[in-house]
């Protein structure tokens, strides 16, 4: 691993807290990689299911690929399924990426990413709230889900099952007064509660991802046509 690791606070990371989000958030996370710190808004993550249908890696990559292009910043989890799609989309829309991990920077989880996480380290951003050889643990990733909700502008939900560390970043977005966005046949799904449930709480159904753009925070977007 060529970058460097090094050792910062959330607020250097992004920006400064409130007391809600600084309840919340790790003490401190380890990055390493080329993206200029503090990270620029908007930023958005894309999130799901590791075992995804066709059709939620399809939607995630489109919704990836339509945001990267108008200047947002991707953020997923390098897990299997819609987090690799949210990730690979982004870098071949040539836009910027942040990996937020649940194991240490110096180990990768799953190992077929591998070679994702070392291209995400060279080229764009990645984060662990977790040291070197800190052993990788279940909790981890609820852990890892629930700071990508602190570190992102909005969450963007496209696929999950009632077990998935997902619901816990919707949650933790809620909780936090940050959007959060379900993809609208998520919601549809008659064998799942939670995205009702959700939407009480104030998640948004959306089926444009340009519904997503008008929620972020400001910056100079091109708008391209969604496809």
């Amino acid at each position: 691993m060529e970058q460097q690791i090094r050792a910062c606070t959330i607020t250097e990371l992004i920006r400064p807290l409130n007391d809600v989000e600084k309840k919340h958030a790790p003490e401190q996370v380890y990055i390493a990689g080329k993206l200029p710190i503090p990270l620029t808004s908007p930023r958005a993550a894309i999130i799901g299911s590791r075992k995804a249908s066709q059709q939620g890696l399809e939607v995630a990559s489109t919704i990836a690929k339509f945001l990267a292009q108008n200047k947002v910043i991707i953020v997923s989890g390098l897990a299997e399924g819609i987090d690799t799609a949210a990730h690979t989309s982004t870098i071949e829309a040539k836009g910027q990426t942040v990996a937020v991990l649940g194991t240490p920077l110096n180990k990768v989880y799953p190992k077929t990413n591998s070679k994702l996480q070392e291209r995400i380290i060279q080229e764009h951003l990645a984060i662990s709230q977790f040291p070197n050889e800190y052993p990788i643990l279940p909790r981890n990733f609820i852990l890892r889900n629930k700071t990508m909700a602190i570190i992102s502008d909005a969450s963007i939900i496209i696929e999950a099952g009632s077990t998935s560390g997902t619901i816990h970043q919707g949650w933790e977005a809620i909780r936090l007064r940050r959007p959060l966005f379900i993809w609208h046949q998520l919601i549809q799904d008659t064998t799942l509660t939670w995205p009702k449930k959700m939407v009480e709480y104030g998640a948004i159904e959306f089926s444009d991802p340009k519904e997503i753009l008008e929620a972020l925070p400001p910056q100079q977007i091109t708008l391209k046509v969604f496809q």
